[in-house]
């Protein structure tokens, strides 16, 4: 019989992590059970740092970005020695078990505990969308939400001065991000580690758009494709001709207002993981495919290809020709 839980958010923060906290809470306390809140990710675990949350811990919060129990990284962690002060320090308060809230790396440290005896389950809590096990991640959908409306600004000056803007936007070594948000602005060409663009052939259509009388163009990149966007951009203006400027959005991409979307995926997310661990699971990490809330070993979701929006491509050869 499952008496008490704890909640944590690990990795990169995401909108979206409070409302899936909230979920966790008030659905752990309609069945009874105490939840704990675990500040700083795994680092709090091994430093003991929680604290007992009630209805009030979790009100107001489902509007804010990032995560009222903050985050950290800790590559320590990896280390069994490390992982047994977490664990030792959660059985002295009697915490059973334990909802993970994060990326990928965050999934491993859960698979690793519940093999010590904690079950955990896991929740996709990242901008990056580049977990395979479900469609979309919380967070993805309002970090899409911020690109586009910052594109759309600068849109408008690319525009005005009749320049080509090179926009590089994150995701990791996943392109889901630049890829939803290129088609969404109609991007003259889209650039991501699935659909690699040579440099040749960016300025090849850039020398036909310039001949066509196009007065500007756009172009989305993933980050971590080119290591310094402004000198490609350089490249690019001298060799065709367009005044051509690179933006990073950077780390505005990550906050703000939770979208309606992330708001209800993480709510249906977080209530789920506690029916999970009312089922004595653990070891698993929710997804959400084809809108119904499912779940996978982790070891499983971590081996999946990470090709689920591929098929979107196609929209770019469609679109832009």
């Amino acid at each position: 019989m499952l008496h008490k839980i704890g909640v944590l958010t690990s990795g990169g923060d995401a909108p979206g992590m409070n409302c899936a906290i909230r979920a966790v809470v008030r659905a752990g306390l309609r069945f009874g059970l105490e939840v704990y809140g675990i500040n700083d990710g795994y680092r709090g675990l091994v430093e003991d740092d929680m604290v007992k949350m009630d209805r009030s811990s979790v009100s107001r919060i489902v509007n804010r970005g990032g995560t009222i129990l903050r985050t950290a990284r800790l590559r320590e962690f990896k280390e069994e020695s490390v992982r047994q002060k977490a664990v030792d320090n959660l059985r002295r308060r009697g915490i059973e078990a334990l909802v993970v809230i994060g990326g990928d790396g965050s999934y491993m440290g859960a698979k690793k505990l519940t093999e010590m005896g904690i079950n955990c389950v896991g929740l996709p809590g990242t901008i990056d969308n580049d977990i395979a096990s479900t469609d979309y991640t919380i967070g993805f959908d309002t970090c899409l939400n911020t690109i586009i409306e910052s594109v759309d600004k600068i849109r408008d000056t690319t525009e005005s001065h009749e320049r080509c803007a090179i926009i590089e936007v994150m995701g990791n070594h996943c392109g889901d991000l630049a890829l939803f948000s290129g088609i969404a602005e109609g991007a003259e060409m889209i650039i991501t580690p699935d659909h690699p663009v040579p440099e040749e052939e960016v300025i090849r259509e850039l020398i036909a758009l310039k001949a066509s009388k196009r007065a500007m163009a756009m172009i989305i990149v993933c980050e971590k494709i080119y290591p310094n966007i402004h000198e490609f951009a350089e490249r690019i203006g001298q060799a065709t001709g367009f005044e051509t400027k690179a933006e990073v959005l950077g780390r505005v991409q990550r906050g703000g207002t939770p979208s309606g979307f992330d708001r209800v995926l993480a709510a249906r997310m977080g209530a789920y993981a506690v029916d999970c661990l009312l089922e004595g699971k653990g070891g698993i990490c929710v997804g959400m495919v084809n809108n119904k809330i499912v779940d996978y070993d982790i070891y499983e979701a971590l081996q999946l290809p990470r090709d689920k929006h591929a098929s979107m491509l196609r929209l770019i050869n469609i679109l832009n020709k």
